[in-house]
């Protein structure tokens, strides 16, 4: 790459102050109003035919794109555009047309044993968990937001107050999605279970992780290909620090069994800014000189505890919106603790109903907590996600326990569901019961569960795409109209390869 070229191009992305929180929320905003209208329409037109997979493009992804291109200083106006024919879908009758949505069909007019869901008795109580809609659409959101601003920030049409900000501020690309808790809620003596063990298991599994991480460092300086080292330093990348997250977790299983986990999360959030604020690391971060391979990673290294903070806010994001109950797994950790081995806690019992009113008031809780924990901590301390300080750990939490909400009550209103337990016929002792569901059955859109099912080997492929993009096309200079024939033609691309390889998992780490 020509060395000018290269180092206007990492001016254009650098020394970014970002916008503000409530811009960055009504940007992501529109993918709520997206899901709106998406469900509204599933609700009123049960099939698109086979245009569905072009309608949830049009729907789902493309607002995406705009909200963070030309509708960019206007989100609000791009939400009405989609609010208003939501509101008009609900007027109208509910509709057949064609032949049943492929989410439809394969999730709610088909048993997984190939029975009509007419025929399929209601399931026993003690089940594998069940996926949550809202967090498979939450996470896909999220996965298309990532995929689409690490190319469109390299085009003109992509406000720069959007990009990565240098130091402090607030961005669109700033922003952290949540951690999985499955292991620990289907099992919680998960947590009791031998350090070692559980480490080399993790290690294997992050392997992969590491690899990559030292694969793009090797492309990155092979190619001259222009970067931010500012973000995490010379050598270090995102890979590093993930690949090093479910290690640090399983480091502190022990503690996690005693303490509640957000106040765990809080705790090492807090002991991490104490180290930034008193402990120097803040001046060295920014002003030490880049002179050993420590010092030209300390972007890396310093954050990584911010990000640990981060990491468990997010697992106890899932402990909150994963089991059927908000107080399931304090239930489970305190039996755990208290009762005798014989009297351990057992597995998930997943066919519970879901108490959705609890689940939604928590989440509102500790929505409130934390956006007024940030509203303080902000009044002498910006946001940074190149220290990860505390103001940006809160930030992170307080966005995602808000917009899941946001997802879970979308949910509930265009699909609500009726439980009810009732005796097994099948059992001579009449003691076993059997949930029935009753209601619209709740599921991803199709392309979102396609995105969220290989959502790794996506961002991979996106890296891929877009340095291919950039070592060809001289990004920077490309006017608005054909950086958004660029943008579409990525997308379409992108959203294509997902939903041909939509059923089944080509990477599982």
């Amino acid at each position: 790459m020509n060395g000018d070229y290269k180092a206007s191009k990492e001016a254009f992305v650098s020394g970014m102050t970002g916008s503000t929180v409530f811009h960055v929320n009504m940007i992501s905003g529109v993918a709520l109003s997206s899901i709106a209208l998406h469900s509204a329409l599933r609700s009123r037109v049960q099939a698109f035919g086979s245009a569905y997979f072009l309608a949830e493009f049009m729907i789902l992804v493309i607002p995406l794109l705009l909200s963070m291109t030309l509708f960019a200083e206007a989100p609000g106006a791009l939400s009405l555009l989609l609010l208003v024919p939501m509101l008009v879908l609900l007027l109208l009758p509910p509709l057949e047309i064609g032949t049943p949505l492929p989410a439809e069909s394969r999730d709610e007019l088909v048993s997984p044993g190939g029975r009509s869901r007419a025929e399929t008795p209601p399931k026993p109580l003690s089940q594998s968990l069940r996926p949550l809609p809202a967090l498979t659409t939450y996470r896909a959101h999220m996965m298309l937001m990532t995929i689409l601003s690490i190319i469109a920030v390299d085009f003109p049409v992509f406000p720069r107050f959007l990009a990565k900000c240098e130091t402090y501020g607030v961005s669109l690309m700033d922003i952290g999605a949540l951690v999985s808790a499955i292991p620990i809620i289907k099992d919680i003596s998960y947590l009791q279970a031998p350090i070692i063990p559980k480490l080399k298991f993790v290690s294997r599994k992050t392997i992969p992780i590491i690899v990559l991480g030292v694969l793009r460092v090797v492309l990155v300086k092979g190619t001259e290909y222009p970067e931010h080292v500012t973000e995490y330093g010379v050598h270090w990348n995102f890979f590093l620090t993930l690949a090093l997250l479910p290690i640090i977790e399983v480091l502190i299983h022990p503690v996690i069994l005693h303490i509640p986990v957000a106040l765990l999360g809080l705790w090492i959030g807090v002991l991490h800014q104490f180290a930034l604020s008193s402990g120097g690391m803040k001046d060295f971060l920014l002003n030490a000189p880049r002179s050993n391979i420590i010092f030209a990673n300390k972007e890396g290294l310093l954050s990584l505890l911010g990000y640990v903070s981060i990491h468990i806010l997010g697992l106890s994001l899932g402990t909150v919106v994963l089991p059927p109950s908000p107080s399931f797994f304090r239930k489970q950790q305190q039996l755990l603790l208290d009762g005798p081995s014989s009297h351990r806690p057992s597995k998930l019992d997943a066919s519970a109903p879901r108490q959705n009113a609890k689940i939604v008031i928590e989440l509102l809780s500790y929505s409130v907590v934390w956006w007024m924990l940030l509203a303080f901590t902000r009044l002498g301390l910006d946001v940074s996600r190149r220290m990860a300080n505390i103001s940006y750990i809160l930030w992170v939490a307080a966005f995602n326990t808000s917009f899941i909400l946001g997802y879970i009550l979308l949910d509930m209103v265009f699909f609500p569901t009726r439980t009810s337990k009732i005796r097994d016929p099948t059992d001579p002792s009449g003691k076993r019961l059997l949930i029935e569901e009753k209601g619209p059955k709740g599921c991803a859109p199709a392309l979102l569960d396609a995105i969220n099912k290989n959502a790794l080997i996506m961002f991979l492929l996106a890296n891929a795409a877009t340095g291919l993009i950039n070592l060809n096309i001289q990004t920077m200079f490309v006017g608005n109209t054909k950086a958004m024939g660029i943008l579409c033609a990525y997308s379409m691309g992108m959203c294509v390869f997902a939903w041909l390889c939509r059923r089944k998992r080509i990477w599982k780490i």
